[in-house]
């Protein structure tokens, strides 16, 4: 089965914002409110790839999950650390997917010189944070009753990943653009391939 990880494109919008689509409309897994259309997807992916990396997993010409970093706030000594959130169409839970894009994701955001990597998941939802402690997140604390939606008032639990070592001197990170320069690019974000064809293949065994 083919299977590939690769950079976001704004061609990629219209399947993203299906994935993404249904999870705002009945769920508090998002905390907007109306599902946001092609235009509006393709919008945020030019934009987030300006400075930080935004992946999709295609299976046979299929988009079945991405993954994407943003700022994770404005002052400037957080300027090392992340947001990170990953996303799976529901036909394809379970299938390594989610760990293979934050493999490949990690590897670009440690390339670029982040840090620290952090993931708000609305409680409860044991499939993201199982997803997430399967790849170095740990919980660090929770946001009790922060958002409202669908008529109830909900958690929000935030949880860490320390990407590398800390540095005491540490460079401001760069640019997605220097990164995929590099001779390593391929690899990076081919990274968590692996993670997902064993995945299929175990899968497909009757």
């Amino acid at each position: 089965m083919a299977v590939e990880i690769r950079l976001a494109t704004a061609r990629d919008a219209r399947a993203v914002a299906d994935i993404y689509g249904p999870i705002v409309a009945s769920t508090p897994i998002s905390f907007e409110i109306e599902p946001p259309d092609e235009r509006e997807m393709q919008r945020r992916i030019e934009q987030t790839l300006q400075v930080y990396p935004w992946i999709v997993c295609e299976h046979d010409g299929r988009i079945i999950g991405y993954a994407y970093a943003t700022q994770h706030r404005a002052r400037s000594a957080y300027q090392w650390s992340v947001d990170t959130s990953v996303y799976v169409h529901s036909d394809f839970h379970r299938c390594g997917v989610g760990r293979g894009l934050y493999t490949s994701l990690f590897q670009i955001l440690i390339a670029q010189g982040y840090f620290n990597a952090y993931a708000g998941i609305t409680l409860p939802n044991p499939g993201s944070v199982g997803l997430h402690e399967s790849v170095g997140f740990r919980p660090v604390g929770v946001y009790r009753r922060v958002g409202y939606k669908l008529g109830a008032w909900h958690d929000v639990g935030w949880w860490h990943a320390a990407l590398q070592p800390s540095d005491s001197s540490p460079r401001p990170p760069v640019v997605l653009s220097r990164v995929q320069d590099d001779p390593s690019w391929d690899a990076l974000v081919r990274a968590g391939k692996s993670c997902i064809r064993g995945a299929f293949l175990k899968r497909s065994v009757p």
